[in-house]
């Protein structure tokens, strides 16, 4: 194997998932990675190292791209997880965006810890790619999950409120603020009509639509959100000239509640004048249909996170610190509807407020874009001290 080669576990990231939001946190750490690999000199050879996905016949991602997946036997067999980590130069771990919290149970955070402690223990060096931190609210998570920190390479929060957790819970780990990888999420802009018609997109989330996970509103919404995208849906659907798109951006045949198919299947019906878009194959492909648009409300943050980037005003249905501490917290971006604070009637006329304020709302997605590169730039930096110490461990210099 080439002295100029490294191999990089890419661990809780996926190749094949129903939730696009998790695919394009993939491609968009791949291109990270792989950029400034390639600007050192080096060749980069990936491991995607998945949670078992109910997507099948994906195509390969690229030629230097591998899939493990992690089960609970892969795991604990010797000649499997182990013996991958012992041919990984370093592993990134993006915990599937959000997953490193106490609030998923027991068993998601046991998978999640243990990855990182036989990493630890095989004595491959571990960064935490941009992610949201916890919540930890209480023990032995809060124990657990700092001392897991502290032992990586470094910690990338990818907003404030997650900064400030790792510094709460793992005072002595080496934390730096950046922001989410899928603003790398390559895309096209398709070709508009002439017909001056206004593509209003509306994202509709199968998991608050049905109350969350456990059916009993877990995440504290405030409003009614099956009533508000129904009414919002009717109202602008009554504006002239204007045309609805419902976009799924999770797609789960094993878990029905959290798909965001069969709602817009549902309301496709409900409301015959919508255009119900198609299950996009890839994230890149939704996110070129979403740069089509003229104004997207979305219940999905990575459909947000691509309308945002792709220069589409935007207001999120922010039902967690993770939309927050993003458009809040990091870009400045005020026009979401909160967990709190609103009505349903109040948050409609929100909505439809922030539709007609569009063009401002457009103003303030331009002035955050030096917000974004910055953020990526400060996670290509540590990107760049990571595999500068996996080649002087090799005891070959960076350069000619």
């Amino acid at each position: 194997m080439s002295g100029r080669e490294i191999r990089i576990g890419l661990l809780w990231h996926s190749a094949a998932a129903g939730n696009l939001g998790v695919g394009a946190l993939t491609l968009g750490n791949l291109i990270s990675a792989r950029s400034v690999a390639t600007d050192l000199g080096l060749t980069p050879r990936f491991t995607i190292i998945q949670p078992v996905t109910d997507v099948p016949d994906q195509k390969r991602l690229a030629d230097d791209v591998e899939v493990f997946d992690i089960t609970g036997r892969s795991m604990v067999t010797p000649s499997r997880y182990l013996a991958l980590l012992r041919r990984l130069d370093c592993i990134l771990d993006i915990g599937a965006g959000d997953s490193f919290a106490d609030i998923y149970g027991p068993k998601r955070f046991a998978y999640l810890l243990y990855t990182k402690e036989a990493a630890y223990a095989c004595g491959v060096p571990l960064l935490f790619s941009p992610q949201t931190i916890g919540p930890f609210t209480r023990e032995p998570y809060r124990a657990l999950a700092g001392h897991a920190m502290r032992r990586a390479f470094a910690v990338i929060a990818r907003d404030p409120e997650s900064y400030a957790a790792v510094r709460r819970i793992s005072p002595k780990a080496r934390v730096i603020q950046s922001i989410d990888v899928a603003f790398r999420l390559p895309y096209e802009v398709p070709a508009r009509p002439t017909s001056g018609t206004v593509e209003v997109g509306v994202n509709i989330s199968g998991l608050l639509y049905n109350g969350g996970y456990s059916g009993g509103n877990e995440f504290g919404l405030q409003i009614d959100y099956p009533q508000l995208m129904r009414s919002f849906i009717r109202k602008i659907g009554e504006r002239p000239g204007v045309r609805v798109h419902l976009i799924c951006h999770v797609n789960s045949n094993k878990m029905p509640v959290d798909d965001d198919g069969r709602v817009a299947d549902t309301l496709a019906a409900e409301f015959p004048g919508v255009v119900r878009a198609p299950t996009f194959e890839n994230p890149s492909d939704a996110k070129s249909y979403i740069a089509g648009l003229d104004f997207l409300v979305a219940g999905r943050m990575h459909a947000c996170i691509a309308a945002y980037s792709a220069g589409v005003p935007v207001v999120p249905i922010a039902y967690s610190r993770k939309f927050s501490g993003l458009f809040g917290g990091v870009l400045g971006y005020p026009h979401q509807v909160p967990v709190s604070g609103l009505s349903t009637d109040e948050a409609l006329n929100f909505l439809l407020a922030k539709f007609d304020a569009r063009s401002e709302l457009a103003k303030d997605v331009v002035a955050g874009q030096a917000v974004v590169q910055a953020g990526l730039e400060a996670y290509d930096a540590e990107l760049r001290r990571l595999f500068r110490s996996v080649l002087a461990g090799r005891g070959q210099g960076i350069g000619a």
